[in-house]
């Protein structure tokens, strides 16, 4: 029997987050597209948003419903453990891995406070991004990689790490079909 239903990728295509850490600020930027298969759906979501009180800068790239899942159980996990960004995304982490439900999830995320910078992804890893002399850098998404190299690239310059991000989002805009210019930043 033919499926006559439209296939939708399950790939981890449709945005570009990056976070940059420099000079006691730390940036994390996002575009705003969102695909559907090779039809772009939405221009200006808003993929970077405040969690908790205010103090936490989250970005997420995948599936929208599973990001804002995920959203939802960060946030109760730093009310559990109020500022230990750390340990509330390990708790996060752990239960991703071991929750059925949670391990369907495809999604990935950036997070960040005044102390750390932490990348978050569904096989369990809470990663925090190498330092180099002049910041540390991350990046997630389909144009993750090229937000990356961008962002290594500009890191040891006089631009402070806004710029740097915003630079390296315009980057990425040019080169990834699933990625475009409307950029949203929040800085801690």
């Amino acid at each position: 029997m033919e499926n006559n239903r439209p296939q939708i990728s399950s790939g981890w295509h449709a945005t570009t987050i990056v976070m940059v850490k420099k000079a006691g600020k730390t940036v994390i930027a996002g575009d705003g597209q969102v695909s559907l298969g090779q039809t772009i759906m939405k221009g200006n979501a808003k993929k970077v948003r405040r969690l908790g009180k205010g103090d936490v800068i989250a970005g997420f790239a995948g599936a929208t419903a599973d990001a804002f899942t995920l959203f939802e159980r960060l946030e109760s996990k730093l009310e559990q453990y109020p500022g230990q960004l750390t340990r509330a995304c390990v708790e996060l982490a752990k239960d991703w891995r071991m929750d059925r439900y949670l391990r369907r999830l495809e999604a990935m995320m950036l997070v960040a406070d005044k102390e750390v910078g932490l990348v978050l992804t569904g096989s369990g890893d809470v990663l925090e991004p190498e330092p180099h002399e002049g910041g540390s850098v991350a990046a997630i998404g389909s144009g993750g990689n090229y937000a990356l190299a961008a962002a290594k690239a500009m890191i040891d310059s006089s631009h402070d790490a806004e710029a740097i991000a915003r630079r390296a989002m315009n980057i990425a805009a040019d080169i990834c079909v699933y990625t475009n210019h409307n950029v949203v930043v929040e800085t801690i």
